[in-house]
């Protein structure tokens, strides 16, 4: 049996409660409930069986029409695209059960094995517990879902901004943020201080063009015949 099977044996024997797991490309994946997330962390790290010491990263994970998306096409189009221009609702219906999920990649290095937990959160203020506690290298790591999804992190020593700036207006990697911002900064000279703005930029729906050389092939085309010397 592949050792990643004998580790999803392991975790059915070990926990009573219902799992959802998936193996994909030899990894495994777990969903776990938000509220048993620090208890089932905690045995992944300290038991025997799993010694899974090390947290490689977190991300974030925002489903908003997820796999419905306008740029999934074969044909060109003369009207563009209008993500980034045209607000998107949060409201419409996922086949995920919730819009956010938070996701962890946990590395055993005494069984060589990777785990790969997805935990999802509900409303449009999402929370979870922090596992700061168990694994310190996730501070930074939430952190930043916070700052880029606006995932709240309860239990987290410090949790700010860590990639935009404190005064940032709204979550960059969230769906329904618009491509062009919520706001601009600038230094103003007679304030002596950055200032915000509304966006000045002009929201605008940008059309793709192919560029053909008319009247024959293009002179980069390989199937091209060679030039011929003019005979003296």
């Amino acid at each position: 049996m592949p050792s990643v099977e004998k580790l999803l044996t392991r975790i059915e024997n070990r926990f009573d409660h219902s799992i959802v797991a998936k193996i994909t490309h030899g990894e495994l994946t777990l969903e776990v409930q938000a509220a048993d997330l620090v208890a089932f962390c905690q045995c992944l790290r300290d038991e025997p069986d799993f010694k899974f010491e090390q947290l490689m990263d977190i991300c974030g994970v925002d489903y908003l029409h997820y796999g419905a998306s306008e740029w999934s096409t074969d044909k060109s189009t003369r009207e563009g695209f209008s993500r980034g221009v045209k607000k998107i609702s949060s409201s419409d219906p996922s086949k995920y059960p919730a819009r956010f999920a938070v996701v962890y990649h946990l590395l055993s290095v005494t069984r060589n094995l990777r785990l790969r937990l997805r935990v999802f959160t509900h409303g449009e203020a999402p929370s979870m517990p922090s596992v700061v506690s168990i694994w310190q290298s996730a501070n930074w790591y939430e952190r930043e879902a916070f700052d880029l999804f606006g995932i709240n992190f309860t239990g987290h020593p410090d949790l700010r901004r860590i990639l935009t700036d404190y005064e940032f207006n709204g979550h960059p990697f969230r769906k329904d943020f618009p491509l062009i911002g919520e706001v601009e900064m600038r230094y103003d000279a007679k304030q002596s201080k950055v200032i915000y703005e509304p966006v000045s930029i002009e929201a605008r729906t940008l059309v793709p063009k192919v560029i053909r050389q008319v009247g024959g092939a293009h002179p980069c085309d390989p199937l091209r015949e060679p030039h011929k010397s003019r005979e003296t």
